[in-house]
């Protein structure tokens, strides 16, 4: 697995694209953030603290993550790489987290500068208040929550095509699926009332929720769940393909 995984961080920055898709990142959320005249803007809000930059992430993760995870199997499977994979001495599971913990190790390299901010807001505050680090420290862990659940499923839409231009809108698709769609579907009336039980399935639920500074074991596991799952159907997908 540690093979599999030192194989997609180097194949990640092999290339202009990699270190482009950190800079991309990093660029939008510091426009939207201190430049672009929005609801995300920090000065508009009026407050010193990074809800602006938590409130942002999912819409820029949303579209970051298919782009690392796209090629994940996709590539492998167009090239035919992925036989040869079949025929080392690992186990598909071993195949899929290796894939999964490098994707994931990618993400927080370009979320690490994002750190930054907490002194920006400190500077910007004034003298005689306090920033609330355990509510920044806890929407990190959020974060990190969020990418295991939007990882597992981009791998997912990776092992289901060679394309992989048709890997990232899949991704996408599924991502906006499970993070709002669920959301935006409780709210309409259905069978004459609003069904509020399809929030819990959303992850924009768990995550406002950890964005509230509140750890409850109810999200940690509604997280681990969705990305043990997916896991487990791309290794099951790639049984299919090993037969």
């Amino acid at each position: 697995m540690i093979a599999i995984l030192k194989k997609e961080f180097n194949l990640f920055f092999s290339s202009v694209l990699g270190y482009l898709i950190i800079v991309l990142f990093l660029i939008s959320l510091g426009l939207f953030l201190w430049v672009f005249d929005s609801s995300f803007n920090i000065f508009n809000s009026g407050y010193a603290n990074l809800t602006p930059f938590f409130e942002l992430l999912p819409w820029v993760f949303i579209f970051l993550i298919p782009a690392i995870c796209m090629r994940s199997f996709s590539e492998e499977r167009k090239q035919g790489t992925i036989e040869l994979l079949f025929t080392k001495p690992i186990s598909t599971r071993a195949l899929v987290y290796g894939k999964f913990w490098g994707a994931f190790l990618l993400a927080m390299i370009s979320l690490i500068p994002t750190i930054g901010y907490v002194w920006t807001i400190s500077s910007l505050k004034q003298y005689t208040n306090q920033i609330d680090l355990s509510a920044i420290i806890t929407s990190y862990m959020g974060v990190c929550l969020m990418l295991f659940a939007l990882i597992s499923l981009s791998i997912f839409s990776s092992v289901l095509s060679k394309n992989q231009i048709t890997a990232f809108i899949l991704a996408v698709f599924f991502n906006l699926l499970l993070f709002y769609g669920f959301y935006g579907l409780s709210n309409f009336k259905l069978l004459g009332s609003e069904i509020y039980a399809l929030e819990y399935l959303s992850l924009n639920f768990h995550y406002k929720a950890m964005s509230r500074g509140v750890i409850d074991t109810r999200n940690l596991i509604y997280f681990l769940s969705i990305a043990i799952i997916f896991n487990e159907f791309t290794r099951l997908k790639l049984n299919q393909l090993k037969a």
